[in-house]
């Protein structure tokens, strides 16, 4: 049984460990000056520890329909206009094939919470059916109990990406209002059992914009500090997703301002050398190539946020979900599934990859294969 991260979590911020003391002294004001000085630290930093690399991935949609009432994303049930489908094994497979193309080896396979449509016997099927052609495979999905990422894990899936969505209790309870989400603390513990069900790789975060942002830095510091500590034999990668326009209209209800991501990301850096920084087409081509240097160490390119974005698959079984029942929709050419947010970054991966060559970086498809372990 793993050490509950919800009484570090519950003390916060009173109580803090010497290292969350220094990581929210990081995080205090400071001038354009002491800014930069951190950035030029936090660029040494990833380069010792990671040289000029940078991960690309692409996340691949095969679901958007959902069981939760989240007040900010666009799968969410009460937006009952948005069109919606499931793609199968086939289609799912048909849009990795085009991510492969493209020069992809790393891919999360990601879907809304709905145990009907989405459970751990279709995911398997579609980790089997990718996992001879795709060497990385994540998933981010609605969580699970441990015996069932065991089953991923068997599958061929090596990355578990679960995102607490803010770790403020209130407004936590404010954004979920309805489904198997509402419940914070099964959410909080879905690393540790995702650990327990062998993942090399988890990745965890905090949307930006609904929280206060320093407090909300200090908590997912202090879980992925307390993450090093009980979850050793896995890596880890952190991201700091911020709002973007969605399906239902919200607006962000706190303000996360560049700066304010710049002193996020090279305090994250500071603190935790090794960890992986995440950095998603959420955010704009001008930002995210001022950003890559200075700590980021994985990005996604070219990204669709709709089930069958990449290839159209799915296009002929567009249907509206209206209180759990299936509503057909009318037909048209132009239609096409609601995606989860949208991006900022509309660039295809080749122009990203050029990006990072003209900043001296080098762009990395591919650096893990099943076989390593098969030796």
């Amino acid at each position: 049984m793993f050490t509950s991260f919800i009484p570090v979590l519950d003390a916060l911020p009173q109580r803090k460990s010497p290292l969350m003391e220094r990581f929210a002294a990081l995080l205090e004001p400071k001038g354009p000056t002491q800014v930069e000085a951190m950035a030029q630290e936090s660029r040494a930093i990833t380069r010792r520890n990671f040289g000029r690399t940078m991960r690309l991935f692409a996340p691949l949609y095969v679901s958007n329909e959902c069981v939760n009432n989240c007040s900010y994303c666009g799968f969410s049930r009460d937006n009952a206009s948005i069109l919606r489908v499931t793609l199968t094994v086939e289609q799912v497979v048909r849009e990795a094939q085009h991510l492969l193309e493209q020069g992809f080896r790393n891919i999360l396979l990601v879907a809304g919470e709905h145990p009907r449509f989405v459970n751990d016997g279709y995911l398997e099927e579609c980790i089997r059916a990718l996992r001879e052609v795709v060497p990385t495979i994540g998933i981010e999905v609605g969580p699970m109990e441990a015996p069932e990422y065991e089953r991923m894990v068997k599958a061929g899936a090596e990355g578990l990406v679960v995102y607490q969505e803010t770790y403020d209790r209130v407004v936590y309870e404010q954004m979920h209002t309805a489904g198997p989400k509402k419940d914070f603390d099964w959410r909080l513990a879905c690393p540790e059992r995702g650990y327990e069900g062998g993942f090399r790789r988890i990745g965890i975060g905090a949307l930006f914009g609904l929280s206060d942002w320093r407090l909300e830095a200090l908590r997912l510091a202090a879980h992925l500090e307390h993450l090093y500590k009980h979850c050793w034999k896995s890596s880890f990668t952190v991201a700091f997703p911020r709002l973007r326009p969605a399906a239902g209209g919200f607006q962000p209800m706190t303000a996360f301002p560049d700066w304010a991501l710049v002193q996020t990301i090279c305090a994250f850096r500071l603190t935790f050398p090794e960890v992986g920084i995440v950095l998603s087409t959420r955010e704009p081509a001008p930002l995210r190539d001022a950003l890559a240097p200075l700590g980021v160490t994985m990005m996604s390119a070219g990204s669709h946020t709709e089930p069958g974005g990449y290839t159209g698959a799915g296009s002929e079984d567009l249907h509206l979900t209206v209180r759990g029942r299936r509503v057909e929709a009318e037909k048209s050419a132009e239609n096409r599934a609601e995606g989860q947010f949208g991006i900022a970054d509309e660039r295809s991966p080749q122009e990203v990859a050029g990006m990072l060559r003209t900043r001296g970086l080098d762009a990395v498809w591919k650096d893990w294969d099943p076989a390593i372990l098969a030796a």
